[in-house]
């Protein structure tokens, strides 16, 4: 564990499943940067740097751009603010809205692949039993 409770780039690569490679790129380009750095540059996150991390994971195999993902933990982090007027307030919801109706839509979507891989996987199972009865009788 690092500073005041802090996770190291190594720690949150173990605990979220990324490489370090992908975490400082998710830093190049905005998404996730480090809440901190220690006297010796080393990168640290906090909890919350961590949720980040793990929200575009879970988001990019729905093949969000870099640019929606941003966009969408920007939404996220400032409906997490309280200091906001009911008008922006109901914008950011709709906002989100459009993101969990796409991530469903997309879910969907490679649901019904899965389905058609797993029907495919199937189909050469049976047949590899078909054949391998087959080579036991000659």
């Amino acid at each position: 564990m690092g500073r005041n409770g802090m996770l190291q780039i190594g720690e949150v690569a173990g605990a979220v499943g990324l490489s370090l490679r992908t975490i400082r790129h998710y830093e190049e380009v905005g998404l996730v940067p480090p809440s901190g750095r220690t006297n010796g540059g080393f990168r640290l996150y906090t909890d919350h740097d961590v949720a980040r991390l793990q929200l575009v994971k879970h988001m990019k195999p729905l093949e969000f751009t870099l640019e929606e993902l941003r966009d969408l933990l920007d939404v996220r982090h400032r409906l997490a603010n309280d200091d906001m007027g009911p008008e922006e307030r109901e914008e950011l919801v709709a906002r989100l809205r459009m993101f969990a109706a796409a991530a469903e839509q997309r879910s969907a979507h490679l649901r019904s692949q899965l389905e058609a891989v797993e029907a495919t996987a199937d189909m050469l199972r049976r047949e590899v039993r078909r054949h391998r009865t087959s080579v036991r009788r000659r």
